[in-house]
């Protein structure tokens, strides 16, 4: 089985000081084979928040994979926002706009759906989809993941707007075998089956909020521990309570005929992983 730590929403520069050390902790101890990222290290993309992001990904000890959210691109400095979008976040964090991890059992793609003129809304970039498409069909086995700072599908009393196209390459994902996509932006908290009319519930979304910013949202900061084979998934929302993040509840699917459905039994995982999960406390 594999294990995916999933943070999001770091927002470096506005951040609660008091959970940088428990973050990075839990996320250390839960022992994952990856850590992804999907986006919004800085608030506002300045030279030093970025290098707290990186001194954040330097204490991590599982190997990671990050994509940029919109908060990486310069909203005042227009010159950089419009010329050199990337420059810091290449600089500080991955060079690779399309970053792969592969390990077995696991293929894990980065989208960049950042739009530099639509500096809070997003874009599918067609390319990259063709891209991971092309991957995932030459890994026949394994389970394939998508990162992307935006949400592909959204509740309908979000009030920021859903990616142009975003139902389009939702569709793609799914004939081309996408198992889950792993995404924030929203600051808030969802673990469902996408809903396409053409492939029925054939891909997971994982979205998690914020996992350092004080700009909660009516949420706790959190993040999420996924423990996944080709046909099980057991997502585990971690969230901050009394200093430290605890195991505040974990949902099972199961991937079937007729795509995931949420399973009434829970997915076996080894005794040790049990441990690591500190029951929540109010």
């Amino acid at each position: 089985m594999i294990r995916i730590a999933h943070i999001s929403d770091l927002h470096f520069g506005r951040t609660d000081a008091e959970l940088l050390d428990p973050l990075i902790a839990a996320v250390n101890d839960a022992e994952p084979d990856l850590v992804a990222v999907t986006g919004d290290f800085t608030q506002r993309a300045r030279r030093s928040q970025y290098r707290a992001a990186q001194a954040f990904l330097a204490r991590l000890e599982a190997p990671w994979l990050a994509v940029p959210g919109n908060h990486d691109v310069s909203l005042d400095n227009l010159w950089q926002r419009f010329v050199r979008p990337w420059r810091h976040y290449r600089d500080h964090i991955c060079d690779d706009l399309f970053p792969v991890h592969r390990q077995d059992g696991l293929v894990a793609v980065g989208f960049n759906t950042v739009d530099r003129f639509r500096w809070q809304r997003g874009k599918v970039r067609w390319r990259q989809m063709r891209q991971a498409c092309k991957l995932f069909s030459d890994v026949p086995e394994g389970i394939r993941v998508v990162l992307a700072h935006h949400p592909f599908e959204q509740d309908a009393d979000v009030e920021k707007s859903l990616m142009p196209n975003a139902n389009k390459a939702l569709e793609q994902l799914a004939e081309c075998g996408a198992h889950l996509v792993l995404s924030g932006h929203l600051h808030r908290w969802r673990t469902e089956p996408f809903l396409s009319r053409k492939h029925g519930a054939q891909v997971l979304q994982v979205h998690v909020g914020t996992g350092l910013s004080t700009r909660l949202r009516g949420q706790e900061n959190d993040f999420a521990l996924l423990d996944l084979d080709e046909t099980d998934a057991r997502v585990t929302r971690m969230v901050a309570r009394g200093g430290r993040f605890r195991d505040a509840g974990t949902r099972c699917f199961r991937f079937e005929d007729t795509g995931w459905r949420e399973a009434r039994e829970a997915v076996a995982v080894d005794p040790k992983t049990r441990e690591r999960l500190s029951p929540a406390q109010n």
